[in-house]
Parts: structure tokens; C-alpha cells; sequence
């Protein structure tokens, strides 16, 4: 199984916007952009709403079926380790393998010893598409013993996935981006020679880039070092195809993809000039379009929506603290309940929505409500009920979101 070049990761919380999303892709491919949808939930997101990994295949074959799309579209296990993966292996075709905790994790001497020996060639100083990767044997070696743990781990994973499906019935990611630092373009290339060893059918590899990377809101970091580390990256996979024997197909991930709008013309510019694919991951802002649509819908969903505001200002920590790495959140420019009260559907949805130069917009309450869908989960059927009431207004967020703020600027400029 191929992942097709272009791939859009999107996340449904509570699994009802399938059809909203496809939308957006069939729109894209009017535009001329042929990008495929890959809905992802990951397991932490599956115990935080008592949902199961079957419920986000259901929804897109519903929403596939009745759209009649007859391109490609695939189901991510999204960020799974070893403990995590079988509940996952009879509904996905896709598999984000997480080893970022075995990240520095204590490596056999004797693996490293025969690592190093194995890949000699690669000490000395490479050229390639303009990238200069200068490697000596200690910094083999020590990118060896941080990180053929986390790979020998990926393996692991890998082989069970393919011995229940058949390595031709999957496609394997593997992420490395959850950790605390960014992994440099000839650390890069040792981390695949590494994979390459462990006969991982590897199609997209998501390191961990320069920067911040926060849960929908922009990229908060240096521009020109951004696009610089980008381009090596690309130049990495490609003399890695080449050297390894990896998949042609091999692509970069960008995870924490949605709303980096100030990295989307970097890419789409490198990846114009050099032909390369891309998987981007955009999760929890499905959810967020959710909120947006239910204060635009006034009445109960702009209460309810209040309430969960409310109740995630009296709860951050609790709230905050799985995703304290990638938020960013300034508790004295949290509006109080008394302001958020007196705010007007309209209001409420601009101070959400991500549009940077819009006076309303506040990038901390956005950030907030982004961890805060398990809130919703507790209403249970209540929020389920005003999504369906108000599926045309809700859906209406979640295309125009995905199409105009993500997919055209990324991909058609």
C-alpha cells in the first residue's frame, strides 16, 4: 500500500464532521490539488472521549460512500506504541509509530559497536541538493547510543503491525517529534540509515523541527532557520532513498500541522521546487471549528460552548497538563467568566477562530479550548444532539477552515 504524495491528516474528536472535511478535499481537487484526507485519532484522544478506534473508520466510509469519492483516504493509529496498537490493527491502514520515549533510551554496546561499523561510508563531509552533512565517527556513535533504541522500538512495532496485516496492507510512519529537540539533517540521516537496518517499509518520518510547534495556533520561531532545516530535510530523505534502498515514496511529516501559517509558503515552496510529497497533521482543530459553529448558532450551542469555556478556566491544569510541550497559554490574558458571558455568538466565535489580525482573536483562549474537547465528552449526548441540530452551520466552519485557511495556502498559494 502507497500513501499517495500529497496527504492531509485530520482529526475528529467526536467523529461527525467526515462529511465537512471531505468537502474540502473535493473542493482542493476542483482547484487542481489532488490531496488525500488520512483521519487520525490517537489512542490518548480515544480514552479521553470513551470513544473506539472503529468509530473514526465508520465515519469516513459514511461520509466516502455518500460523497462518492473514489480517490485515496486512509484511517491513522495515530501516535501508537507496542501497548496501544492492537486495538487499532483491524480498523487502520495507517500507522504513526510514537517511539520518542525511548528517545536517549540506553542502547546495547555491542549494536552500536556493529552500527558504526556497518556504516562507516557514512563519516565524512556529504554534499547533496546543496545540503553539506559533515559526520565523524563520535557523532555516529553518539547518534547511535541516542537513538537506535527509539528505532530498534519502531521496529518492534513495525513487525507486529505486519505480521497481523501483511506489510503490503499498511502504510508506517514513524514520529520522533514528541521529544526535546530538534533532530539536525546528519542526525536525520543516521536516524534513517538506523530504520533502513530495522527493514521498516518506511514511507513518512516526522522529526521534531526548530521552533514551536503549539496546538493551533501559528509557528513561534525563525523563519529563515525554519526553511533552511526544511530543505536540508527534504534533501536527507531523498539521498536516503537512494542510499538505503528506503521507499521511493518517503516523505516528510509535519506534525501539529494546522493553523503554522507563516511555514505554509515555505513549504509549498520547497516542495514545488523540489517535487517532494508531504504529510501534514492537522488534529484538534475540527473541534475548535465545532465550537466556532455552535456560537455562530446562537442559542444552546453558544451557552453550552460558555460552559465549556467555564469549566476549562477552572480546570487548566488539570486540562493543560498532557499537552504542556506544545501550548503555550498566558493565564493573565484568559478572558473571566463575567466577560465571556456577556460576548455575543459572533464575538465568541472571532475570539476563536484563527484569524491573526482580527482585533477579536485570542490565541490563549483559543489554546485553551483546543485540550478542553474532553469537556465536551463529559456532556455527552447534549453536545453530540447540537452538532447534529446544527450540522450545516458547524460543517460549513470545518470546510471553509480546512480549505481556505489550511489546504490553499499550503498547497495552491
Amino acid at each position: 500500500m502507497n500513501l499517495e504524495k500529497l496527504s492531509f491528516g485530520v482529526g475528529d474528536r467526536f467523529a461527525h464532521q467526515a462529511t465537512a472535511q471531505l468537502r474540502a478535499f473535493e473542493k482542493a481537487r476542483e482547484l487542481g490539488v489532488d490531496v488525500v484526507p488520512v483521519w487520525n485519532k490517537s489512542n490518548r484522544e480515544h480514552t479521553f472521549v470513551g470513544s473506539e478506534p472503529s468509530s473514526v473508520t465508520a465515519a469516513a466510509k459514511a461520509a466516502v460512500a455518500a460523497a462518492n469519492w473514489t480517490h485515496g483516504w486512509h484511517v491513522d493509529a495515530d501516535h501508537i506504541q507496542l501497548k496501544t496498537v492492537d486495538r487499532f490493527l483491524d480498523c487502520s491502514d495507517f500507522f504513526t509509530i510514537d517511539v520518542a520515549d525511548y528517545i536517549g533510551g540506553k542502547a546495547d554496546a555491542t549494536d552500536v559497536d556493529s552500527f558504526v561499523k556497518k556504516h562507516g561510508d557514512l563519516i565524512g563531509e556529504h554534499h547533496f541538493a546543496g545540503v553539506a552533512c559533515t559526520i565523524s565517527q563520535s557523532f555516529l556513535r553518539t547518534v547511535a547510543q541516542k537513538y537506535l533504541a527509539a528505532c530498534k522500538a519502531a521496529g518492534d512495532i513495525y513487525r507486529h503491525i505486519a505480521n497481523r496485516k501483511g506489510e503490503a496492507n499498511f502504510i508506517a510512519e514513524v514520529s520522533m517529534d514528541e521529544t526535546d529537540q530538534p533532530q539536525t539533517p546528519s542526525e536525520l540521516l543516521v536516524i534513517l540509515a538506523a530504520l533502513s537496518d530495522q527493514k521498516i517499509a518506511l514511507q513518512t518520518i516526522a522529526p521534531k523541527f526548530t521552533g514551536r510547534f503549539n496546538k493551533g495556533v501559528d509557528y513561534v520561531g525563525d523563519l529563515a532557520q525554519f526553511t533552511s532545516e526544511f530543505n536540508a530535510d527534504l534533501a536527507v530523505l531523498d539521498e536516503a532513498v537512494k542510499r538505503f534502498g528506503l521507499p521511493s515514496n518517503l516523505k516528510l511529516s509535519v506534525h501539529s500541522g494546522s493553523d503554522k501559517f507563516s511555514i505554509y509558503p515555505i513549504i509549498r515552496e520547497a516542495i514545488a521546487r523540489t517535487g517532494a510529497g508531504l504529510h501534514i497533521k492537522t488534529a484538534g482543530t475540527t473541534w475548535l471549528e465545532e465550537l466556532i459553529g455552535l456560537c455562530e448558532a446562537g442559542g444552546d450551542g453558544l451557552e453550552l460552548t460558555k460552559e465549556i469555556y467555564g469549566y476549562a478556566l477552572e480546570h487548566v491544569d488539570e486540562l493543560c497538563a498532557p499537552y504542556a510541550s506544545v501550548i503555550d497559554i498566558d493565564r493573565k490574558q484568559l478572558p473571566d467568566l463575567a466577560s465571556i458571558a456577556k460576548m455575543s455568538g459572533e464575538t465568541l466565535a472571532a475570539t476563536i477562530r484563527h484569524i491573526p489580525n482580527d482585533p477579536r482573536f485570542n490565541a490563549n483562549v483559543r489554546q485553551l479550548l483546543h485540550v478542553s474537547f474532553k469537556v465536551a465528552a463529559k456532556q455527552g449526548s447534549r453536545y453530540l444532539d447540537l452538532l447534529k441540530a446544527n450540522h450545516e452551520i458547524v460543517g460549513e466552519q470545518v470546510t471553509t477552515n480546512l480549505l481556505d485557511r489550511h489546504i490553499k495556502p499550503l498547497l495552491i498559494g
